[in-house]
């Protein structure tokens, strides 16, 4: 590969891991807004499915992008992304604690109460959420390329949808675990947040193929890789 061709690599995962760690922190930060997403109407355990934190629509994107990194970049760089964004986020959690200690002015566009009940998070909420995430992210990554080896690079739609479904269940499943546990949910509410959740990852990663395709195919077109080539960065 040429230095040019390098170079270029090298933004572009510079760009996807920004946009991954972007995702990831602001999922955290918006996660205390909740939604009612209507595909059809369905109860469970006496539970409403698809009542859902607006901080599960980053989620699916950061999942796209680390498969596309470990596809053309390879199980290492999957994995340094997702251990920098889970830095990222607790950094930010640090930054939102100072901001919310300092007190406001009397003039203050936005006082103290306001403020705090906005972004003055759970650290149980913050602690879960990543323990979940880390975890389900790594699976997905040493999943995904299980099947990439089995498969000989083919057959890419299985490992990105085969690898997703199984680490989005294990990160919703444990994020809900750990919160009624630590009693910031109820447990009545416990088998309704876990399909709803899990449900709609599902659903928004079998959209996500068809760009991964895309993504894939423009990547080995610019870089001359064969199916089972990787960048070396």
């Amino acid at each position: 590969m040429t230095e040019k061709k390098t170079e270029l690599a090298k933004k572009i995962y510079l760009y996807l891991g920004g946009l991954f760690i972007t995702s990831l922190v602001v999922s955290n930060l918006i996660f205390q807004k909740f939604f009612y997403w209507r595909p059809f109407e369905l109860t469970v355990f006496g539970n409403q499915l698809f009542e859902l934190s607006v901080g599960i629509l980053p989620y699916p994107i950061t999942f796209l992008i680390t498969d596309l990194i470990s596809e053309i970049y390879g199980k290492k760089k999957a994995n340094q992304v997702v251990i920098a964004g889970i830095f990222a986020s607790f950094f930010s959690m640090g930054i939102l604690w100072m901001a919310n200690v300092v007190p406001a002015l009397s003039n203050s566009p936005v006082d103290d109460a306001t403020f705090q009940t906005v972004f003055a998070l759970s650290p149980v909420a913050v602690l879960a959420s990543m323990m979940a995430y880390l975890g389900a992210q790594f699976v997905d990554i040493r999943l995904y390329h299980f099947w990439k080896k089995l498969t000989k690079g083919r057959m890419l739609w299985l490992r990105n949808n085969f690898s997703t479904f199984s680490s989005q269940f294990i990160d919703t499943f444990s994020v809900i675990s750990l919160l009624s546990l630590f009693g910031v949910l109820e447990w009545d509410l416990f088998w309704g947040l876990v399909l709803s959740g899990f449900l709609f990852k599902v659903f928004v990663a079998a959209l996500d193929t068809p760009l991964l395709y895309l993504f894939v195919f423009l990547f080995r077109k610019k870089f001359d890789l064969k199916p089972t080539d990787e960048l070396k960065i």
